[in-house]
């Protein structure tokens, strides 16, 4: 396989070498998520980078979950982190389990324990803590380090019994407690937790910790290339001793990438936990939440997804991304694919007083003008319309060419109206404005007449649909929005609500239907609240942005 080395994915370039060196004949990779949580936007990176490696180089991609911790854990993520998975359009070759391995890495312990490479610990987990030192100070050996082996092998197989409460044992592996590096100053391997597992139930009381699991998994997985976040750079060396003394026949690598950062988001479960279980959002799949299932409700397309990702690459350094950049991509995929059609958000309504009170005509409209296959659609014009408050101002400053008294704009796809009379409420609110028009004006038939600078959208007042609008602003006030007290950085104006109308046509859009509504940006039918007489619209992006790629 000819493959040329790539300029801006070190990993590619990696594999490249491995398949030429002939030190693999075919690439495996692997999406491992814990189960403790729904996917955010920083694993669709993980997820596009392992897949379409693989598919790159003919290779295989596993869904594996890394089920070792049984208290955090819970089927609904399970499934959630499926649907996630194939919703981006990716399918996985294999469907793994770290709880399935439990009695492979049970034996391995054994097997370290009989090589004098782990002990059975009573220190507290405070106690391991004083005692492993700092990155100035070496840590100090357990009393318990030096334990024969036989005794090591009848304590551990007791822990597996259940006869130790949680936190009286752990098993450490036995490795160097003078090394620059924390993470190999005799690492817990096992730990005793009495609570009932989604996969397993109550078979097992001890666990293996992820530093001791993951390597494992993917010896026994054939994974080839294991590609962590830069997090787990310092976890390398503990990684491959792990391979190396448990003599695994395959000997997979890590290699590690920088984690996507997006500025106003938060990207830690359990952040993102804390604002569902503190209800500031309205859960997981929240429109303002990062995760792939709040992004899924919003309208963000897989498309979108998949091309941002790619956009971003892989690099070794830490750095922050615009969030404009996602909403890019997902303006510029939307733009192809949703049908244009008018809503109105805040309605004001027009009554044109010298247009026939029973009249009603149907006019035709584009429904997409950069895609005639999207063809057209019939709108109803009468005597009584709705248009936006903001497209009415009766003392409006220069350069304002929008309605106001006197002054003559076009509805799109109807005619020329004129303002000429304004009604308000005992309060001097303007209710309702009443306009004239010029049947000669008809769009579409050639009118050269004369010219107006405004042009306004609207909906028929006697069939419009009522609907309910959902914008949204960034969830998270400050860039830096992965500090300790993020909670106090919450945006209170993430979500306003509006009351208006839609055209009749919207009558059978159904939840994930997504349009461009003129002025307004794209939308999509959302799927928590929309019900069968109440449509409710998510905003997912505007129509224009001044953020430009490689700005």
């Amino acid at each position: 396989m000819e493959t040329k080395p790539s300029s801006s994915n070190f990993i590619k370039n990696i594999v490249i070498q491995d398949l030429e060196s002939g030190k693999h004949k075919e690439i495996i990779t692997r999406f491992p998520p814990e189960p403790n949580g729904y996917l955010h936007i920083g694993h669709a990176k993980s997820i596009v980078l392992n897949f379409e490696l693989a598919d790159e180089f003919k290779g295989k991609t596993n869904l594996r979950f890394d089920d070792t911790n049984p208290t955090k854990e819970d089927t609904e993520y399970v499934e959630s982190i499926k649907e996630d998975v194939k919703w981006l359009g990716f399918d996985w070759d294999e469907l793994y389990f770290a709880s399935d391995y439990f009695e492979e890495m049970y034996n391995w312990a054994v097997h370290l324990i009989k090589k004098g490479k782990a002990y059975v610990c009573d220190l507290s987990a405070e106690e391991i803590r004083e005692y492993r030192g700092t990155l100035t100070r070496p840590g100090k050996e357990s009393p318990y380090r030096n334990r024969p082996v036989e005794e090591n092998l009848q304590l551990f197989e007791e822990m597996r019994a259940g006869k130790h409460k949680d936190g009286e044992k752990v098993l450490r592996a036995k490795i160097d407690m003078a090394s620059p590096n924390l993470n190999m100053r005799d690492p817990v391997l096992y730990r005793i937790v009495h609570a009932s597992h989604h996969n397993t139930g109550d078979k097992w009381c001890i666990y293996p910790m992820y530093d001791y699991a993951h390597p494992l998994e993917d010896a026994i997985e054939g994974v080839t290339h294991s590609i962590c976040t830069l997090e787990f750079e310092d976890h390398r060396p503990l990684y491959d001793w792990i391979i190396q003394e448990c003599e695994t026949e395959s000997q997979p690598k890590q290699i590690e990438f920088a984690r996507l950062n997006l500025t106003n988001t938060v990207m830690s479960k359990r952040k993102l936990k804390q604002l569902v279980d503190e209800n500031v959002v309205d859960g997981w799949d929240d429109p303002r939440m990062p995760t792939i299932a709040g992004l899924r409700r919003k309208g963000c397309t897989p498309e979108a997804i998949r091309n941002f990702c790619r956009e971003i690459g892989v690099a070794k350094s830490y750095s922050v991304v615009d969030a404009q950049m996602l909403e890019h991509f997902i303006r510029e995929d939307l733009n192809a694919k949703a049908p244009r059609t008018m809503a109105i958000l805040k309605p004001l309504k027009v009554v044109i007083t010298n247009y026939p009170e029973d009249q009603l005509e149907m006019l035709e409209a584009e429904n997409n003008p950069d895609d005639e296959a999207m063809g057209t659609r019939q709108i109803s014009f009468s005597r009584e319309i709705y248009i936006e408050e903001e497209d009415f101002m009766e003392n409006p400053p220069k350069k304002y060419f929008r309605l106001f008294p006197g002054n003559e704009v076009r509805l799109k796809h109807a005619y020329f109206i004129t303002c000429n009379e304004v009604i308000k409420d005992e309060n001097d609110n303007v209710v309702e404005l009443h306009c004239t028009y010029d049947p000669e004006t008809k769009s579409g038939t050639g009118f050269t007449g004369r010219k107006v600078k405004g042009t306004l959208h609207w909906v028929d007042a006697k069939n419009a649909i009522p609907a309910e609008f959902r914008l949204y602003e960034p969830l998270i006030l400050d860039e830096d929005s992965e500090g300790e007290h993020f909670l106090e950085q919450i945006n209170p104006n993430s979500l306003e609500v509006l009351k208006g109308y839609v055209e009749p046509n919207m009558k059978e859009a159904k939840p994930q239907d997504k349009f461009q509504f003129f002025r307004h940006g794209y939308f999509n039918v959302d799927t928590k609240y929309t019900m069968k007489d109440q449509l409710v619209f998510n905003r997912i992006v505007s129509l224009k942005s001044s953020f430009k790629i490689g700005k």
